[in-house]
């Protein structure tokens, strides 16, 4: 398999960790913008997720957190924040074991409307919708959302800002 299909496929070259660049998205009412998807092949093993995903070529992470933003979500009219949060996990998915080392980047927008159009033929197969959350809808959901501590982490980015540098969040294995 060539190197790019290696990297989209959950393979770094050389069998190291993916770079993914992820955003936390928030509108103008502090609602987090968060993805729907589950097992190709089995819709009831579902969960939340940010957008976001590999970086291509030698993009830096801020250049593909944005064209995976648009290409995801449809929505380019962003203001980039910092990064907030890093961490590196590990789970099965589409029957291939994925080992990434994720950067999150806080980003706001006032468009509210999304258009999923470049998805990937792996994504048109796993992603179920999108929507946008309040804090408190966060914390009241008994869905499964990674990160894990998503709602803690958004709770104390609301009411304390942006960290003074990224925090790095305890590995997620599953």
């Amino acid at each position: 398999m060539p190197a790019d299909d290696a990297v989209r496929d959950g393979q770094a070259p050389g069998g190291g960790l993916r770079r993914v660049a992820r955003v936390v998205l928030l509108d103008p009412e502090d609602r987090i913008l968060l993805m729907h998807g589950h097992e190709p092949e089995d819709p009831d093993n579902a969960w939340w997720f940010t957008p976001g995903g590999g970086l291509e070529g030698d993009e830096s992470r801020a250049e593909a957190a944005l064209r995976e933003l648009a290409e995801e979500t449809g929505i380019t009219r962003v203001e980039l924040g910092p990064v907030l949060w890093r961490r590196t996990c590990s789970f099965p998915f589409d029957g291939r074991r994925w080992n990434q080392d994720e950067w999150y980047f806080l980003a706001r927008t006032a468009q509210t409307e999304f258009s999923p159009g470049g998805l990937t033929e792996l994504e048109l197969r796993s992603v179920a919708g999108m929507r946008w959350w309040t804090s408190a809808e966060l914390s009241a959901a008994r869905e499964t959302v990674y990160p894990t501590r998503l709602a803690e982490l958004l709770r104390t980015l609301l009411d304390e800002g942006p960290p003074g540098a990224p925090v790095v969040l305890a590995p997620e294995n599953v």
